[in-house]
C-alpha cells in the first residue's frame, strides 16, 4: 500500500488549505482514513478521521475548522483546512486502515503547512 500526500504548502493565518491523500495498491476493503500531524518537539496527534461508514472525529482544537472527506471510489482522503492558524503548523501525515492492516495501519510520506502571522 501506497499513500501519496499533496497539498500542504506556506499559507498566512486565516487562510485555507487541502490536503489530499490517495492510496494505492490496496488489496483489502479500507476501514479508517485519517489525518495526524507532528509539530516540531511535539508528538504526532490525530487531527480527523473517517471511517468507512462515514463518521467522522476530530482534534478538539480544529473542531469547526476543518473538515475531512473521502472518496471510496478514488481511495482518497481530504483534509479541508480552514481558518488556519500558527499552531496549526506541522508535518501532516495520512493514515489508513484496512481489515488486515496492522494496529496502526499505513502511512503516507507527511506533507509541510506553515501558517505565518
Amino acid at each position: 500500500v501506497q499513500l501519496q500526500a499533496s497539498g500542504g504548502g506556506l499559507v498566512q493565518a486565516g487562510e485555507s488549505l487541502r490536503l489530499s491523500c490517495a492510496a494505492s495498491g490496496v488489496r483489502s476493503r479500507i476501514r479508517d482514513m485519517g489525518w495526524y500531524r507532528q509539530a516540531p518537539g511535539k508528538q504526532r496527534e490525530l487531527v480527523a478521521v473517517v471511517t468507512r461508514d462515514g463518521f467522522t472525529n476530530y482534534a478538539d482544537s480544529v473542531k469547526g475548522r476543518f473538515t475531512i472527506a473521502r472518496d471510496n471510489a478514488k481511495n482518497t482522503v481530504y483534509l479541508q483546512m480552514n481558518s488556519l492558524k500558527r499552531e496549526d503548523t506541522a508535518v501532516y501525515y495520512c493514515n489508513l486502515k484496512t481489515d488486515n492492516s496492522r494496529l496502526d495501519g499505513y502511512w503516507g510520506q507527511g506533507t509541510q503547512v506553515t501558517v505565518s502571522s
